[in-house]
C-alpha cells in the first residue's frame, strides 16, 4: 500500500477522522487549523480558521452539513462545511478534548477538562441540522465529574448511552436522557489514561486504546469485555475495520522517552490484529514519530493516521488485503 502523505499542518496531528460517507477526510492538530482533504486523491479542499489554541477533535454530522471542532482555547465551535463560515461559538472554563455527533446528528456530546479549579464535565447539545438556523447557547445535559476527569467520550446506538473514557483507566456508561451513570469499571490499568474510544458501526461494542499497552473490544450494553490486544509500546488511537475483521492500533513512547532506537523497533508503526482471534498479523510503517490517531473510512476502503510528526497518511487497501484469508493460514498452521 503506497500510501498518500498529506501536508497540511505544522505540528503534531491530535485527530483524523472521515465523514459518514467517506468522500471527506478531517484533520486537527496542535497548530489551530482544520484541514478538510478528498479521501481518494489526499486533494486538500481547504481549512477552517479561528481556534485561537490547539485544536484537540473534530467530528462532522451524518449529513455532510455541520463540522464540530473543540479546542484548548476552551470553544467548541459550529461550521458549514461546504463554505467554512462559522456558525456558532460555545465558551467553556477549560478545553474540550473530544466531540461526537450522534447517530442521528441531532445532538453532539463533549468532554471539557478538570483544571483551575473547574471539574471535568460532559456536555450535550441539541444541534439545528438547519445551517441557517439558531443554535442553542445551553446544552440540554451536563454531567459534572468529580472524580476522574473523561479525555474521550461517544455515543452508543440509538443515542441511548454515552461512553467515556477516564484518565484513570475507568470507562462510564450513562443515561443520555438523564445524566444519570449506570455502570464504571476498571477496564485498563489504573494510572495510564484512556486515550481513544472508536464505536463500531451499529455502535452495539466499541475499541478503546490506552497507554497501558493495550486495547480492547467492549459490549456497549454489559461493559464486558469481548477481546483484548496486547503490545509492546504505549497506545493512542484504535480503530475497526469494515469489511475485514482486523482492528487497527497506533501509538509510541512519548518523545521525551524516545531512544534513538525506538524508531527502528518498530515503535512507530500501525499495527493491524485480527479482531476474533486476537493475534497481530501485520504492520504498516511510515511515521517518524507516536501515532496519535487513525481513522478507517466506512466502507473499509481505506483508513488514515495522524502522528506526532505532523503528517497525515492516508492507506488505500489493495487486492491482497481484501483477499487475504486469515481464518484459512491460521488453521493451516494448526494442523
Amino acid at each position: 500500500m503506497r500510501p498518500i502523505l498529506l501536508q497540511g499542518h505544522e505540528r503534531a496531528l491530535t485527530q483524523v477522522k472521515f465523514n459518514k460517507d467517506g468522500d471527506l477526510l478531517f484533520s486537527v492538530s496542535k497548530d489551530h487549523v482544520i484541514c478538510v482533504w478528498y479521501s481518494q486523491n489526499g486533494e486538500r479542499l481547504g481549512t477552517y480558521n479561528g481556534h485561537l489554541g490547539a485544536v484537540w477533535t473534530v467530528d462532522s454530522n451524518p449529513s455532510s452539513t455541520i463540522l464540530a471542532s473543540g479546542a484548548a482555547d476552551n470553544t467548541i465551535r459550529l461550521w458549514e462545511i461546504k463554505t467554512g463560515k462559522l456558525l456558532k461559538t460555545w465558551e467553556l472554563p477549560t478545553a474540550i478534548k473530544r466531540v461526537e455527533f450522534s447517530e442521528d446528528g441531532l445532538y453532539l456530546v463533549a468532554t471539557t477538562e478538570q483544571r483551575m479549579g473547574h471539574l471535568g464535565t460532559i456536555l450535550v447539545y441539541p444541534i439545528n441540522p438547519d445551517v441557517g438556523g439558531e443554535q442553542a447557547d445551553e446544552p440540554s445535559l451536563k454531567i459534572t465529574l468529580e472524580r476522574s476527569k473523561a479525555t474521550v467520550v461517544a455515543w452508543s446506538y440509538l443515542n441511548k448511552y454515552i461512553i467515556a473514557g477516564h484518565e484513570d483507566g475507568t470507562i462510564s456508561q450513562y443515561d443520555s436522557k438523564t445524566g444519570d451513570q449506570l455502570e464504571n469499571i476498571q477496564l485498563h490499568e489504573r494510572g495510564p489514561l484512556i486515550m481513544d474510544i472508536q464505536m463500531a458501526p451499529d455502535r452495539t461494542y466499541f475499541i478503546t486504546a490506552s497507554k497501558d499497552k493495550t486495547a480492547k473490544i467492549v459490549d456497549v450494553n454489559s461493559l464486558n469485555v469481548i477481546k483484548t490486544f496486547t503490545t509492546d509500546t504505549p497506545l493512542n488511537s484504535a480503530a475497526l475495520t469494515a469489511k475485514k475483521d482486523f482492528v487497527i492500533l497506533g501509538g509510541g513512547q512519548e518523545a521525551r522517552d524516545v531512544t534513538t532506537t525506538a524508531a527502528r523497533q518498530g515503535k512507530f508503526e500501525a499495527r493491524f490484529y485480527h479482531k476474533i482471534f486476537e493475534d497481530e498479523i501485520g504492520r504498516v510503517r511510515g511515521h517518524f514519530g507516536p501515532l496519535n490517531t487513525i481513522a478507517v473510512h466506512p466502507a473499509g476502503v481505506s483508513y488514515a493516521s495522524g502522528g506526532e510528526d505532523g503528517y497525515v497518511r492516508l492507506h488505500h487497501f489493495d487486492k491482497s488485503y481484501f483477499d487475504f484469508m486469515y481464518e484459512v493460514e491460521r488453521t493451516r498452521a494448526q494442523h
